[in-house]
């Protein structure tokens, strides 16, 4: 019998939009030869399968897979390999069975929209004699420890076999592999989740396999690459021995188990078997010392140096101005001191009259430095969260002055009303909130009342919940791309009830150009991209403020207008004028003086071996000789010219020999892709 190792597959990922940047801009540009040339790459590094994914929020799914598909089937080097068609929209993968050569794979479906939808497109996949990838997710979500796991897939694999007869062997079971060393602790034992959960499911449900994507499981560590690799490894060598039939996974980034460096994988074993509680810690400083190594070998080998004046104590930024205090303890996730510091900026109220301006001001700004860093890979996900902690920590000491602000503007006479209400949710199919979560706590900050919905929020309880509380604002949130279609859906149904409030649109695959192009033409009022906490106030209060609301309105509206033009000419699908217009905006042009060069002859002249050459015979032109001289001219037929008499002034076939000098073969070697001159 042959090992697990020996028979399991690898899925190459790099043609997946949503995990490869290159394949992702060649796929924008419209460059099918670089998409091609990143699928045979991963071909000839190793996959087995390779794994199409076109999801992109300004990109036409169906059309796009289906040319991908069509490209790929005159690749010999790519199509000696299994095709998994990967998207989160149904109809791109139907679309993309109806192309598939030979048997495919489909990623994926589940039970987030009931079984009856979940058995229609299984059936459907029979018909197209594909095997399918089955996620671990029902109606409540998705699954995330060991027990839901094995429930949901347990419910699918009885639905599938019981109930439609689809063969088991046919059925891939994806349990979720989900990112650890995030920081929180609830994260922390997802790996051995995963593992235990492959272990019963292969043992309870006969012929099934398992699958995963396994770049999910190293997010955390997004930027340092070595770690990142190590990670891979290390969790394929565990899940293996668990059961793990094949891994989405880049076939080019994988290590050996055994050569990875001795600290670096007892590190990494911590992190992923859960067996202390600073594992994460202890990972994230290796990983900076890692990264500081490489910066120095580069520097090293480039003649330049990175050393840095070294401060005379770990301590030293303590004498730094209470501003950049701040920044840092956010960006280090330092919470010894940020009490203090926070009340040292509060006292200073000539410069923060209202504890709201030191929240508004120095924390959105560290928390802005951060947000840029994690972009930029230069910090790692489990940081961003004790960032997000010392914030917070900053925030509830804060409070109680705002409280008692607020008492004391009551019992001035004041109002204690919330300066707006706005219902927020992660809409249906979704189950991101983490940015959602950290706008809602920005707003709450600053006197406005929140409704927060949660997540996989169905757009009539959205609109419901917004007219039963007197909703100003409604905000929307999502991750994945079919929350985008479901966006448009809400601002559509906003339309068709006649709701009048502004729309926010906010999330990780959210865009200014999507919102213009998609969202905002169907609903007539403002829509509003939010490209992160700090920015939602801005918008807000100018939503909010009856004499700033027109003009900002205005000055959305005509930003998203150049936006949908531009959108329209990068694709070539301006609207073209119409006729009457067109001749009116015709360039003018005076024929009857215009310089025209005249041609040194009409008609056709032909070469002949004999030197011979006829030129426009029907207009009784006169042969010449290649050098120019004239001959006498040809006689018609009406001359009773005999034909054997013609037939002697044709033209003799050329050899090659006299004209293979004069060939261009650069169009063959074009064609046919061959190399050389």
């Amino acid at each position: 019998m042959p090992n697990a190792a020996s028979t399991f597959l690898i899925i190459g990922e790099r043609t997946n939009i949503t995990g490869s940047p290159k394949f992702a801009k060649a796929l924008k540009a419209g460059d099918w030869d670089a998409c091609l040339a990143i699928a045979r790459q991963q071909v000839e590094s190793g996959a087995n399968v390779i794994d199409i994914n076109v999801d992109e929020a300004l990109i036409e799914g169906e059309p796009t897979m289906v040319k991908f598909l069509n490209l790929i089937a005159a690749e010999p080097e790519i199509t000696r390999v299994p095709v998994m068609l990967d998207s989160s929209k149904w109809t791109v993968l139907e679309a993309g069975l109806k192309c598939l050569q030979g048997k495919g794979i489909v990623n994926s479906i589940s039970l987030k929209d009931g079984e009856a939808e979940f058995l229609r497109r299984a059936q459907l996949i029979r018909r197209y004699g594909a095997a399918a990838v089955v996620m671990a997710f029902d109606e409540q979500g998705q699954a995330s420890t060991r027990d839901e796991k094995v429930r949901i897939c347990t419910r699918a694999y009885r639905l599938l076999v019981d109930r439609i007869g689809f063969p088991p062997k046919d059925i891939i079971f994806d349990p979720n592999i989900l990112t650890v060393a995030t920081g929180i602790e609830e994260h922390n034992n997802y790996a051995v989740d995963f593992f235990e959960a492959t272990k019963v499911i292969k043992a309870t449900l006969p012929g099934a396999k398992v699958s995963g994507g396994v770049s999910n499981v190293s997010f955390s560590f997004r930027g340092n690459n070595p770690v990142r690799e190590a990670i891979h490894t290390v969790f394929l060598y565990h899940a293996i021995r668990a059961g793990l039939d094949m891994a989405i996974v880049n076939a080019g980034m994988l290590g050996v188990y055994e050569e990875i460096e001795p600290d670096l994988l007892l590190l990494v074993e911590d992190v992923l078997l859960n067996r202390r509680p600073d594992a994460t810690e202890r990972l994230v400083t290796h990983a900076e010392e890692i990264k500081a190594k490489e910066a120095a070998a580069k520097a090293d080998a480039s003649g330049l140096s990175t050393a840095t004046p070294q401060l005379s104590t770990a301590d030293a930024w303590r004498n730094l101005s209470v501003e950049e205090r701040l920044s840092h303890a956010l960006v280090k996730g330092i919470d010894t001191f940020i009490e203090k510091d926070t009340e040292e900026a509060r006292l200073l109220t000539a410069k923060y009259p209202r504890p709201l301006h030191i929240i508004e001001g120095p924390l959105m700004a560290g928390m802005r430095v951060v947000g840029d860093l994690f972009g930029a890979g230069k910090m790692f996900l489990p940081q961003v969260v004790k960032s997000a902690r010392v914030m917070k920590k900053s925030v509830a000491y804060l409070t109680p002055f705002m409280e008692e602000e607020k008492r004391l503007h009551v019992a001035g006479g004041g109002t204690a009303q919330p300066q707006g209400r706005i219902v927020m949710a992660t809409v249906k199919g979704d189950v991101h909130d983490i940015g959602k979560n950290i706008v809602g706590v920005v707003l709450a900050c600053n006197n406005y009342e929140v409704i927060d919905l949660g997540v996989m929020v169905p757009c009539d309880k959205i609109l419901a919940t917004a007219k039963e509380k007197q909703a100003d604002v409604i905000g929307l949130s999502g991750l994945i791309t079919p929350s985008l279609d479901e966006m448009v859906h809400v601002a559509k149904e906003m339309k068709r009830t006649g709701c009048t409030l502004p729309l926010l649109i906010g999330g990780a695959t959210t865009s200014a150009a999507h919102t213009a192009v998609k969202v905002s033409p169907e609903y007539a009022e403002p829509v509003v991209h939010v490209l992160d906490a700090s920015r939602v106030i801005g918008v807000v209060a100018a939503l909010m403020n009856p004499a700033s609301k027109p003009a900002f309105a205005q000055e959305n509206r005509a930003k998203q207008d150049r936006q949908r033009t531009e959108f329209a000419d990068r694709r070539n699908t301006r609207k073209l004028l119409p006729l009457a217009e067109a001749r009116a905006r015709r360039q003018p042009t005076d024929w009857a003086t215009a310089d025209i060069p005249k041609p040194e002859f009409l008609g056709t002249r032909a070469y002949s071996s004999a030197g011979l050459s006829l030129r426009g015979a029907q207009q009784g032109d006169a042969a010449i000789h290649p050098d120019g001289s004239p001959r006498p001219p040809s006689r018609s037929r009406d001359d009773n010219q005999s034909e054997a008499s013609l037939s002697s002034l044709l033209p003799l076939p050329l050899s090659l020999n006299e004209i293979v000098d004069f060939i261009d073969w650069s169009p063959f070697f074009s064609a046919w892709e061959l190399h050389g001159r």
